[in-house]
């Protein structure tokens, strides 16, 4: 099954959003924040990465600035799901943007939309 990467500061959204991913059937790993997510990358590349924007040390426009940046990294597509989403401004780097409270239907759809697509690099 496919692999994410759920990157949220809200220990209670990580381990409800954990936990049905996994009832789901998918492998799930967790971070605190953007610094946390890129370590988690330096161990394994998941299938897609699923970002708060609002978050400590390290939010999540600048991990998907980081993401897109690096070429091992680049393909992985992104799903922004925050209260506060991005502004109409800012360069997109992601795939998807949510907003809390996601209906589930909607949260699930999409992942499972965007593990679908191949966006292996050539």
């Amino acid at each position: 099954m496919h692999s994410i990467l759920l990157v949220d500061d809200d220990p209670e959204i990580l381990a409800a959003w954990k936990a049905i991913l996994l009832d789901e059937g998918y492998t799930v790993c967790c971070a605190r924040n953007g610094f946390e997510a890129l370590e988690r990358l330096r161990e394994s590349v998941p299938d897609l990465v699923i970002t708060d924007w609002m978050m400590p040390l390290m939010g999540g426009a600048e991990l998907c600035r980081q993401l897109k940046a690096h070429p091992d990294l680049a393909h992985v597509p992104v799903v922004v799901h925050s209260a506060a989403p991005p502004c109409a401004e800012e360069v997109q780097t992601w795939n998807a943007c949510l907003q809390k409270p996601a209906p589930m239907k909607i949260f699930l759809t999409t992942i499972e939309r965007l593990c679908k697509d191949d966006r292996s690099p050539i």
